[in-house]
């Protein structure tokens, strides 16, 4: 693993330490303690993520918003009649909090996206990691690994079961992504889900992308809840071959 490859899987690694005994991050945190130049990296992206955070959670409502919406349309007394609506200081600071919010989400949304492949990505490259059990993923894997299955169609993918059930389980900026092998006339693919809503801007469904990433090669598509990604490390006409 080369620093590179650290620093994208590190990039999920939430500043609070709720992943500190996550596998996915263990060689990636190893090499941080081994490397000052990817540490200080490390220090300052933690650093950052937890000031963010910060902010957000300052981000609350009026004390009064609720009495206020309550009220509606039952202020009478002609000054207030006078006073346009979205004047008050109620409805201008719930309308700053949202902007604030709104502001950060869409800022951040590409940077989502770009994460979650990356971490993918890296991920493929470390097969040692990977892993899973459970009638759900055993289900899923043996769709995946029927030669009639092709790429971009309609999955069963139950996310909170396949979860409960055992599925390999990451974690790509605060997120879970599910991720399992399977493998066609022996060639092993990495698949990874996550949810449509926590990853937007990252596929809009129809026929799979087809990327090249070095070495590697990676499918992207999505359904109407989920974001599907398949890795190979085998080569693009080995990925062609399942669509």
């Amino acid at each position: 693993m080369n620093n590179e490859e650290a620093k994208f899987i590190l990039q999920g690694y939430r500043p609070n330490g709720a992943d500190s005994g996550d596998a996915t991050f263990g060689a990636a945190l190893e090499q941080a303690k081994k490397d000052p130049a990817l540490g200080a990296w490390l220090a300052k992206q933690q650093a950052f993520d937890a000031a963010v955070a910060a902010k957000l959670g300052q981000v609350t409502p009026p004390a009064d918003l609720r009495a206020a919406i309550m009220a509606g349309g039952r202020v009478t007394a002609p000054t207030q009649l006078q006073q346009r609506w979205w004047r008050h200081p109620v409805w201008m600071s719930a309308a700053a909090g949202f902007a604030l919010l709104l502001t950060v989400g869409v800022a951040l949304w590409p940077n989502r996206a770009q994460a979650l492949t990356e971490f993918a990505l890296a991920d493929a490259r470390m097969s040692a990691t990977h892993g899973g059990h459970g009638h759900e993923n055993n289900e899923l894997q043996a769709v995946l690994n029927h030669p009639g299955t092709r790429l971009g169609q309609k999955l069963p993918v139950h996310f909170a079961n396949l979860i409960e059930t055992g599925c390999r389980t990451v974690n790509c900026r605060g997120h879970d992504v599910l991720e399992l092998c399977f493998n066609r006339n022996g060639v092993w693919f990495h698949a990874y889900f996550a949810r449509k809503s926590d990853f937007p801007g990252l596929a809009t469904g129809g026929a799979p992308r087809i990327t090249d990433h070095g070495s590697v090669t990676m499918a992207t598509w999505a359904d109407d809840e989920h974001v599907i990604l398949v890795v190979s490390r085998s080569g693009r006409k080995n990925l062609e071959a399942l669509l």
